[in-house]
């Protein structure tokens, strides 16, 4: 029987969840979780000793061993075998407690719905981690009782999925979204609607209606430009992200 993992605190997403070599993307990538990722960036990145990194995430400094150990020997092959690293899964709970978010100028009442959308000029924006705002809707008994714009501050792809959280949103609307931060935004609580295009206003009108078209298969290749993803109608050309393919969370704690 396999052993029991203890759940991982994180404070944040990573702000890329795949890296390849230029001139080789190796189909049988390396996966780095979550949570080794979050041993990178506290030790590394941030210079904590173990034993602090060990609370921080809330488990033994032996784990913290364990887990940075796994994670440099992935790294080292990704730079002396030139492989490719995704990131996602883990057994992690998610605590972005002081991280940035959505700064609204309205509490969220008691029994609302918070629907955010990626925004640009009246429009679905379609790249979820390269848009500027998110347009964020109240809903109250099937009503719209507040609206307002916010800016994301030039926050992406993983990041804004704490930005989201920490605003209280519940649900998003976009267009194209890679799987890697739909991982993200699973962890967070935040139901998806991908796939989605047109009016902003009129997309929110249709999910309380529940009459909204949207794709759950939607997949998004951000790595590169000027490209324009597509919905599930087959509009424009097909987008998908090979880094991200079958690559879930295996965590189940509380957030």
């Amino acid at each position: 029987m396999p052993k029991n993992t203890k759940c991982r605190r994180i404070s944040g997403f990573p702000r890329k969840f795949g890296f390849a070599p230029t001139d080789n993307v190796d189909e049988e990538a390396l996966r780095l979780t979550f949570d080794e990722f979050e041993t990178i960036r506290l030790l590394d990145a941030e210079g904590m000793t173990q034993e602090q990194c060990a609370t921080k995430m809330g488990v033994a400094r032996t784990t913290v061993t364990a887990m940075y150990d796994n994670a440099r020997k992935k790294i080292a092959k990704v730079l002396v075998d030139g492989r490719s690293l995704i990131i996602s899964g883990g057994n992690v709970s998610f605590d972005i407690s002081k991280g940035e978010s959505i700064n609204t100028k309205r509490k969220k009442g008691d029994n609302e719905m918070r629907v955010a959308v990626t925004y640009e000029n009246g429009e679905i924006f379609q790249h979820f981690g390269h848009t500027e705002q998110f347009k964020v809707y109240d809903i109250k008994d099937g009503k719209i009782v507040h609206e307002e714009i916010v800016d994301t501050n030039g926050q992406g792809h993983g990041a804004l999925a704490g930005f989201l959280f920490g605003g209280k949103v519940d649900t998003l609307i976009c267009g194209g979204i890679g799987g890697g931060a739909q991982v993200a935004l699973s962890e967070a609580g935040i139901k998806l609607y991908g796939g989605v295009s047109g009016n902003a206003d009129e997309a929110v009108k249709a999910l309380i209606e529940e009459r909204l078209d949207y794709n759950p298969d939607v997949k998004c290749n951000h790595h590169g430009e000027g490209h324009n993803c597509s919905n599930h109608h087959g509009e424009g050309h097909n987008c998908s992200d090979h880094h991200d393919e079958d690559h879930h969370c295996g965590g189940h704690c509380a957030h």
